[in-house]
């Protein structure tokens, strides 16, 4: 048979050897170190990003908040500030904010609205107003004058109340009656029987013991009622003179006070006519309110002002103080609050609670307390969008208060905190703030797809990339962004072999030789490390040799998993061949990404073949470790072999195809083309090559697809090699798309250069299963059968075998 096998007419096509890796000539930068350069000016690779953010920031309109997608590192943040800074946008100064007691209702604080610059100024106004008065107003109502008036008050109403209860006693007198207290319940009139007072009650007992008679008695008791009456109107009457003479005696106090309290609000009005309106309700309250001055004169604490809830604060003028929420300097610039710790009570404000000597919590307006948002009134408030969703209550609040446009403060909600609760409810405050969320695709994703609202109140999205095209003018950006990094961190210069040295770690972290990575946050650590072993050394430049330590440094403090695996390889726990030829059996490549640190193993790939009508089973996902994406890398197997094999007959088959020694998720379908092969070189019983390892996607056409993290796979097929033994013979088949991907690291590039290892790239499943079998794939005739001798031909004999052997025994069954 196998001088029957046709062999391909032509050899394998490999990689040239400047495809391998890009690499940065040091010749076509005009500088010898970044010392000869100026810094990194403005944002670089973000234009889309940049444009979107302009819309954002200078249109003003419902909804127009923005919402700044990207990986982290791309330089968001340092580009939303650089933005702005740069844009100086108009937007509709904000004005000055506070909170002042409401005299009508205590419960609910009353907002001021102020011209910007004043609500301060109005504060501290308002202190000493307040102050003047305290120390005034008792030295007023302690005035002679007003002490004449108020003696001879009191002396008309005493005079009159003397005059009824004198003419009253003279009457009581006469008819040998008294006034006299009874059993300590108050003032009665008496009878006086032998010059003393008795009640009324004892009159039966002056009966029996023979001092009055009983005719006697009843004229005394009934007479006694009727004074009784008298008296009761009497008193009622210097009730009302002295309700009369408090009037009076309060009219005037104020009269007096209102001199000095009128002079000192009237100034107050004219400086703020704003405020007119709460002045004048101070006013009232100070005149309805003056025992409470007269009262810290003498050193007491004072009544509780009308109109007000008993507090426990020491300052009994608390109402009248000014609790200012937003000031502003007036210097024009527009705010941008960056919250770092978006908390419920951080972004929105809180009520804070203040408790009595009983341990009862009270809140007033002097106690709220405002957030970030409301800073940032007029202006922007930057908020890391993943932090906004996972604080309680902070989500659902954003939105109503974008939505609506007010800013309602209030005690922490019941269900964050049960015992914070407040009966204090603020005037909302009407607020114009453009909200910029910071966070990654799929956030904003899943909020416009499930959050209805979400599409109404952020209509912007800035898309941050995470690479750029790779131009000698992104090279000397590069140059210039380590200059900025030297002069702010303090880091030595960078000749132009270590600039090269990062381009091309930039270029190699973008996946394509005609992209570069614009995740600055990794270019500045990678040079910040390098400074640091450069500096180790005693030396005051950076060179190439001190990237390339860099970059050693870092994969050896993250590859001890790559580390552990590969040394299980060489010890033949996890199988691995690189020599030799196998049956159904072929090396697939795979990337474990582990977040900080990426790299490629090998795998095992076997399948297994039988007469059946199952089709393929994927063991992984039998055993539930698949994933979709390689669900369907199956499926599109299945559908590549009916179209190659089942056109005139069924597939009678059962096929098994499995990761060896996988114990935990596989997904993607990278790994298709390789199961593709093992499959056909289990079917034509043609061995396939175990030096080789293969990746690449297949469709149902059995054209090879791209794939990810090219780079990665063959290096790790490289190292177990390496660590093997390399015989010049390895390498990896690889799709031709991918070929612009590659950035491999010196020493493998070295290694194929020099023949040692091998990279074949391939377009078609036909051109790979002749490498890995050197037998020729076949081609297909008129009557829809292949070419004897070769891989399809061996195929589909055997795929007809089945199909007969299933048929004849589905009828011996039948019978």
């Amino acid at each position: 048979m196998a001088n029957e096998l046709k062999k391909p007419e032509r050899a394998a096509r490999e990689v040239l050897p400047e495809q391998l890796r890009w690499c940065c000539d040091p010749a076509t930068f005009g500088f010898e170190t970044t010392a000869d350069l100026q810094p990194l000016e403005g944002v670089v690779g973000q234009d889309r990003a940049i444009k979107a953010l302009q819309l954002g920031v200078e249109l003003y309109g419902p909804g127009f908040n923005i919402f700044v997608c990207g990986l982290s590192g791309t330089g968001r943040f340092t580009t939303i500030q650089q933005v702005l800074k740069d844009i100086q946008p108009h937007c509709p100064p904000a004005p000055d904010r506070c909170y002042v007691h409401n005299f009508q209702r205590p419960e609910q604080p009353r907002l001021l609205d102020m011209p910007r610059g004043q609500a301060a100024r109005f504060r501290k106004d308002m202190d000493r107003a307040i102050d003047f008065l305290v120390t005034r107003l008792p030295q007023v109502l302690e005035g002679e004058q007003y002490q004449r008036a108020r003696g001879r008050i009191l002396e008309r109403y005493g005079s009159q109340e003397k005059e009824m209860l004198d003419a009253f006693s003279e009457q009581l007198k006469k008819e040998r009656f008294a006034l006299a207290e009874i059993g300590g319940v108050g003032t009665s009139v008496v009878p006086v029987v032998g010059g003393q007072p008795v009640p009324v009650e004892r009159l039966d007992e002056l009966v029996a013991g023979g001092q009055v008679d009983e005719a006697q008695a009843r004229q005394l008791s009934g007479r006694q009622e009727q004074l009784q009456k008298q008296f009761i109107a009497i008193y009622r009457k210097t009730l009302e003179l002295q309700r009369a003479m408090n009037l009076e005696l309060e009219l005037l106090e104020k009269e007096t006070a209102s001199v000095l309290v009128d002079s000192v609000i009237e100034d107050l009005k004219d400086k703020y006519k704003e405020v007119s309106d709460h002045l004048e309700a101070v006013r009232a309250s100070i005149l309805d309110n003056l025992a409470l001055f007269k009262g810290q004169a003498e050193g007491e604490e004072g009544e509780t002002a009308r109109g007000a809830r008993p507090m426990a604060h020491a300052d009994p003028f608390r109402l009248y103080r000014v609790n200012v929420m937003l000031s502003h300097d007036d210097d024009g610039t527009v705010p941008v609050i960056v919250e770092t710790a978006p908390s419920y009570a951080n972004l929105f404000g809180s009520v804070q609670r203040t408790y009595d000597m009983r341990g009862i919590a009270q809140s007033d307006f002097m106690d709220i307390r405002g957030g970030s948002f409301l800073q940032a009134d007029g202006g922007y408030l930057i908020l890391n969008a993943l932090d906004a969703l996972i604080e309680p209550g902070v989500w659902k609040t954003l939105k109503r208060t974008l939505i609506h446009g007010k800013l309602e403060i209030q005690a922490v909600p019941d269900w964050l905190m049960p015992f914070a609760t407040s009966a204090l409810k603020p005037e909302p405050i009407p607020v114009n703030v453009k909200v910029i969320l910071i966070g990654e695709h799929y956030l904003y994703d899943l909020l416009y797809a499930h959050e209805e609202d979400f599409q109404q109140i952020f209509k912007v999205m800035a898309d941050f990339d995470s690479e750029m095209n790779r131009t000698t003018q992104a090279a000397q950006q590069y140059g210039a962004l380590l200059r900025k990094l030297s002069q702010e961190d303090g880091l030595c210069p960078f000749d132009k072999e270590a600039v090269a040295a990062i381009v091309e770690f930039g270029v190699r972290r973008a996946g394509r030789q005609d992209k570069i990575s614009s995740r600055f946050s990794e270019i500045a650590d990678l040079a910040r490390e390098a400074c640091y072993w450069s500096r180790k050394e005693g030396n005051q430049l950076v060179r190439r040799s001190h990237v390339e330590r860099a970059i050693s440094e870092r994969i050896e403090r993250h590859n001890l998993v790559e580390s552990k695996i590969r040394e299980m390889i060489e010890k033949g726990v996890l199988l691995i061949d690189v020599t030799g030829t196998r049956v159904g059996q072929v090396n697939g490549l795979s990337v474990y990404d582990m977040g900080s640190y990426a790299f490629g193993k090998p795998v095992r790939i076997t399948a297994s073949t039988a007469m059946g009508s199952q089709g393929i089973i994927n063991i992984e996902r039998e055993a539930n470790l698949s994933g979709r994406i390689h669900d369907k890398g199956m499926a599109i197997l299945s559908g590549y072999l009916r179209q190659k094999f089942a056109q005139k007959k069924p597939l009678s088959l059962d096929a098994s195809v499995c990761f060896e020694q996988s114990y935990s998720g596989v997904d993607g379908d990278s790994a298709s083309s390789t199961e593709v092969y093992a499959l056909l070189s289990s079917l034509s019983g043609l061995p396939l090559r175990q030096d080789i390892a293969v990746t690449g996607s297949v469709n149902q056409k059995g054209d090879i697809q791209a794939i990810g993290g090219i780079n990665y796979k063959i290096e790790g097929f490289y190292d177990v090699c390496k660590a093997k033994g390399l015989t010049g013979t390895q390498g990896v088949i690889l799709p031709i798309e991918n070929v612009p991907d590659l950035m491999l690291r010196p020493d493998v590039s070295e290694a194929i250069r020099t023949g040692k290892f091998h990279l074949y790239p391939v377009a078609t499943v036909e051109e790979g299963i002749e490498i890995l079998t050197g037998v020729k794939a076949g081609e297909q005739l008129p009557d829809g059968s292949y070419e004897e001798g070769t891989v399809y031909g061996l195929v589909d004999k055997r795929l007809t075998e089945l199909a007969e052997e299933m048929k004849k025994y589905e009828a011996g069954g039948s019978e």
